[in-house]
């Protein structure tokens, strides 16, 4: 299986503007800058649609490991904030971290947290990042 996505840059670092494009047609020519990355400025950036991806892929491979467990979500939200930080070696995604919350017919508090755990280190992308990635997992009724 594979996915494309692409990007074209025209410009300076700081003056000049990008468009991201994804293969399914979703982001198509999704304009993003200096200032959409570095400030504040509203727009997307390549840390918020990994952020998203993150989300996304965790929520899925939660559905399946509780799935693993003959549970079954009524509902998965999933909130990823990633940090990057100015290293001495450079701009770095250091940390992502997934809140969670779940509901989950028939399970407890115990059951949840395992199949939590079990997604996070299983997600694929998860296993793509070198950043340090923590979870907070709550399981409502």
């Amino acid at each position: 299986m594979q996915r494309k996505a692409s990007a074209v840059w025209k410009g300076g670092l700081k003056d000049g503007k990008g468009v991201v494009s994804s293969a399914s047609g979703v982001l198509s020519n999704t304009p993003y800058s200096f200032s959409t990355r570095f400030e504040n400025t509203p727009g997307t950036n390549p840390e918020e649609l990994i952020a998203a991806a993150h989300a996304a892929c965790f929520s899925m491979a939660l559905s399946a490991q509780l799935g693993e467990a003959k549970l079954t979500a009524s509902s998965i939200e999933t909130a990823a904030t990633l940090t990057m930080e100015k290293l001495d070696s450079g701009w770095t995604i250091t940390a992502v971290h997934l809140d969670v919350v779940g509901r989950v017919p028939g399970a407890d508090q115990a059951a949840f947290q395992k199949a939590a755990d079990n997604a996070k280190s299983g997600c694929p992308v998860s296993k793509v990042l070198k950043a340090n990635i923590t979870m907070s997992a709550k399981l409502e009724g």
